[in-house]
């Protein structure tokens, strides 16, 4: 559960960063995401989380 909650507040950490250091990006690139085929974007999503994954597994096998 530790584990849940620290990941949980990474997350939060560099969604909080991404708004409060380039608010303009962020605008921008939810406006290149709303142009975007809806099957392209559920592709980037499940590359994301295929990503997020992977990382996960990386970092128990390293000990973390």
């Amino acid at each position: 559960m530790s584990i849940l909650l620290l990941a949980l507040g990474l997350v939060m950490i560099i969604e909080g960063l991404a708004y409060a250091l380039a608010p303009s990006l962020v605008e921008r690139m939810l406006e290149i995401l709303r142009s975007l085929p809806e099957a392209a974007v559920r592709q980037i999503g499940w590359l994301v989380v295929v990503s997020g994954a992977i990382l996960v597994w990386l970092a128990f096998h390293l000990g973390v």
